[in-house]
């Protein structure tokens, strides 16, 4: 089965921001994503809420049908946000409350007994977990110990190192990838993918159950309409190619 496309609407709550008003309509942008073939609606949420609003995953939460993935730092607001909308997946980010943006993943290793508690805490309300993890094969082991369900490989490094030497690029995002099969987890991937790269990631990476795709698909959006943009994406995951 082709990977899944998850659409991150965060830019899209970040420009309705700006004006103060409810333009453009975060609610209706995700009706119409998943109208448009999108297999699901990510959200991360950040303490500052410069972006999406803790109220935002509420109000998300009746017209996601898809699937719906909330990622972010496991604080007790976020532990508490996404135990009373019970998602379908939540992604758990080790980013910074002052971040910009995901940089890196969880240690695992030093991380261990936070993460298994928290997981735990999720999984009893049945929700499936995935763990931010860069591409590191090494650290794989102790991410199955913590009862994850998933990892989410952190795609910044491939999508910079894809510009001048894709194959060097993609070789510790195959190599995490066989890992985490291989230990009984799921593989999710997100961050700097875009329709240039996606096709050749998913190509290389055959077991790869989903893609978390925001920044790039919304700036693709700006030039080419996202009905159109959403539905390249899906294509180049249906049918990826080297």
């Amino acid at each position: 089965m082709p990977a899944k496309l998850s659409v991150n609407i965060n830019k899209w709550a970040t420009l309705r921001n700006a004006r103060g008003h409810n333009n453009p309509n975060l609610i209706q942008t995700a009706i119409d994503i998943q109208t448009f073939g999108g297999q699901g609606i990510t959200i991360h949420p950040r303490p500052d809420e410069r972006h999406i609003r803790y109220q935002d995953a509420r109000d998300l939460r009746s017209v996601v049908h898809t699937e719906f993935n909330i990622e972010g730092n496991p604080i007790r607001s976020f532990i508490d946000l996404v135990l009373a909308v019970k998602p379908e997946q939540v992604t758990l980010v080790p980013d910074a409350i002052d971040a910009i943006t995901s940089d890196s993943g969880w240690d695992c290793h030093k991380h261990h007994s936070f993460l298994t508690e928290v997981i735990s805490e999720f999984k009893k309300q049945g929700i499936r977990t995935s763990i931010f993890l860069d591409p590191d094969p090494t650290m794989v082991e102790a991410a199955a110990k913590t009862g994850a369900d998933r990892i989410e490989l952190y795609t910044e490094p491939y999508a910079t190192g894809y510009l001048s030497d894709r194959a060097s690029a993609i070789a510790p995002f195959i190599a995490t990838a066989e890992r985490a099969v291989s230990a009984g987890l799921g593989v999710n991937a997100g961050h700097d993918l875009s329709l240039d790269n996606i096709s050749y990631f998913a190509h290389c990476i055959p077991d790869l159950l989903e893609v978390s795709i925001g920044h790039a698909l919304i700036c693709e959006s700006i030039y080419f309409g996202l009905d159109n943009v959403v539905n390249q994406y899906l294509h180049r995951l249906q049918h990826p190619r080297i």
